[in-house]
């Protein structure tokens, strides 16, 4: 049981670690268009996230997949930079092509898993790797869920109980995040 534990653990704080902040970054990106009124769609794309993020754990973890580390980190700050793409848009974001968002983030859920799966690999003895990974996969979900709430409830005391408009949140929002991840696209270029 300590294992189990140690590993959910070690996926909430990998995503809640602010030395870290590609997930947090990424998730506050895409939820900060909606409201609570979007929460179940929200979860979905976290889940799919997560799934992502976990197959190439597992893809890496057994395969040995020789991702170059260097062009991870950029995909993922550049990752980073798409999600912002809704938080500039009047319409509903990828309203008709919820499919193809969907999709997307699946994709990017394993972008950034390859950028952890190196240090999953040494961390983690072949004889509990199922049960890491799945403990892992929990607490990065459980992570996620407490970022897309967060962004959320900041959303709904913003726009909804001071009455700033969803376009200025969303600007800002955006204009933060697009900051970070262009700081990090530069630092992650591979030169």
């Amino acid at each position: 049981m300590g294992q189990v534990w140690f590993y959910l653990e070690l996926g909430l704080w990998h995503v809640l670690d602010l030395a870290a902040l590609d997930h947090l970054l990424f998730i506050a990106a895409f939820s900060a268009p909606y409201g609570f009124n979007s929460l179940k769609k929200l979860i979905w794309w976290t889940t799919l996230f997560t799934i992502g993020h976990s197959l190439s754990l597992l893809g890496n973890y057994f395969y040995n997949l020789n991702i170059s580390f260097n062009w991870i980190e950029l995909l993922i700050s550049v990752s980073i930079l798409i999600a912002c793409i809704p938080l500039f848009r009047k319409a509903q974001p990828f309203g008709r092509t919820r499919s193809f968002f969907s999709a997307l983030i699946l994709f990017f859920g394993i972008i950034h898993g390859f950028g952890f799966s190196r240090y999953f690999g040494m961390m983690v003895p072949q004889e509990s790797a199922t049960k890491a990974l799945i403990s892992f996969a929990i607490g990065v979900e459980a992570a996620q869920i407490t970022i897309i709430l967060a962004v959320l409830i900041l959303e709904w005391v913003l726009v909804r109980v001071l009455s700033i408009s969803k376009e200025k949140w969303q600007w800002v929002v955006g204009g933060m995040i697009v900051s970070q991840a262009l700081e990090m696209t530069y630092q992650n270029w591979p030169w």
